[in-house]
């Protein structure tokens, strides 16, 4: 009969390690009797106290592996390591050699793997060098660590071969400073680690979802109510409240700035930017905002053949352009400028950088082109991209749906799906 070297039960409310030596027990007393203690598993320091019972000595069968023992008595030690207390069992400090509390709920059903890894290394002395108050797996208690997370965290427990990856990779790391290997030994670890734990990503959008649900929302239906009334509102108020669509669309700009002042150095004059934009970074763009008047955005009429964009938009884009000019050559006097200008609106020691500031322009319709205007309109805008960025207002309709869509479907993170089989 197969019985296991090291197992657990419970007697008279205390929670107990049942020893089978693979050779017999004398060598066990005559560590007690020269005042050694026995470990076990290179995790349970035992002594003579916590013995509690001494099973006869009989024949048995060594076998190469500590871990199972094939005897034909069961000559075994009992040793008491933990004692009941309310809903847990409390180790012994003495047991595990550290003083942090170690509670393990009733409920469980550990072996010999829930506290030792392989090469003998104790799982709960590693937990203990994080410094924490107390050590709880399983049961009601708030900092519990839950029984499935803690089989999630034995079963992901670095292995001698991940390790033995780990330092190829450290080597490999160094020596591809001059020299090539061709073993990439960083890839094969991250490729071992990968299919070893299981990623689990916090839902951090789930708290908020219906308070974005109702911005978006809200923004959605307040744009379309200006473009139905767009005679209604001033070019002023237009042009703040598009402002903020842009800025809930995009998180990366922190603050909008109205009527700056740049210097034009080619005439020695000022200049005035209708809406500077300034992100995380410190860094500015500019963008230029216009009602849509109804005007779709290309032109009818053909030119040699082709549809040429609106005037109003030809004028928009030459306007940026030379503002975007402006500050390239303003340089680092214009970014001291602006950081004294706009520095009590700003967090405290933010600084603005003019860093290949980019040109927004947002005006006009898309939703009427004919299907040849909209090619030549997206050959336009994808020529012009990178200096100037061109959104009609049919665009930022369409980004607050998609935005507003995906929010009401669930998590903006998932995993890929499988590939599909070839029909």
């Amino acid at each position: 009969m197969t019985k296991p070297a090291v197992e657990f039960e419970v007697f008279d409310d205390e929670f107990c390690l049942i020893y089978r030596p693979r050779d017999g027990t004398s060598w066990v007393h005559d560590r007690f009797a020269r005042g050694e203690d026995l470990v076990v598993k290179g995790t349970f320091h035992l002594t003579l106290r916590d013995l509690v019972e001494d099973g006869s000595e009989g024949e048995n069968s060594a076998s190469d592996d500590d871990s199972v023992w094939i005897g034909v008595d069961d000559d075994r030690l009992v040793f008491a390591i933990a004692t009941g207390e309310g809903e847990y069992f409390r180790f012994k400090p003495e047991v595990l050699e550290f003083n942090t509390q170690v509670l393990l709920h009733r409920d469980t059903r550990p072996n010999w793997k829930w506290f030792s890894a392989e090469r003998n290394v104790s799982i709960l002395r590693i937990m203990q060098s994080l410094d924490l108050e107390r050590i709880v797996i399983g049961g009601p208690d708030p900092d519990a660590i839950p029984i499935s997370e803690y089989e999630r965290l034995l079963h992901q427990f670095p292995t001698p071969h991940e390790l033995r990856r780990y330092v190829q990779a450290r080597v490999g790391t160094v020596i591809r400073q001059y020299t090539e290997p061709a073993v990439d030994a960083e890839a094969l670890l991250n490729a071992y680690v990968n299919k070893r734990t299981a990623v689990t990503v916090p839902n951090l959008e789930n708290p908020f979802r219906q308070f974005d649900i109702a911005k978006y929302a809200f923004a959605l239906d307040r744009l379309r109510a200006m473009l139905a009334n767009e005679a209604g509102t001033s070019e002023a108020q237009w042009q703040l409240e598009i402002v903020e669509i842009i800025l809930l669309l995009n998180p990366r700009y922190i603050k909008a700035f109205t009527e700056v002042r740049l210097l034009d150095t080619d005439n020695s004059t000022w200049r005035r930017i209708d809406i500077l934009l300034v992100d995380a970074s410190g860094n500015v763009d500019v963008i230029e905002i216009k009602k849509p008047m109804g005007k779709p955005i290309m032109l009818p009429a053909r030119y040699r053949d082709h549809h040429l964009p609106m005037r109003d938009l030809v004028g928009a884009m030459g306007q940026v352009t030379h503002y975007l000019r402006y500050l390239n050559r303003w340089g680092l006097r214009g970014e001291d400028y602006l950081t004294q200008l706009l520095g009590a609106d700003l967090p405290a020691g933010f600084r603005i950088q003019i860093t290949n500031p980019l040109g927004i322009v947002i005006m006009g319709r898309c939703n009427t082109l004919s299907e040849v205007q909209r090619r030549e309109f997206e050959v336009l805008r994808r020529d012009s991209k990178g200096i100037v960025d061109i959104i009609t207002y049919d665009d930022l309709l369409a980004r607050l749906q998609a935005v507003l869509d995906q929010l009401r479907i669930g998590p903006a993170l998932s995993a890929a799906p499988a590939t599909l089989q070839a029909e």
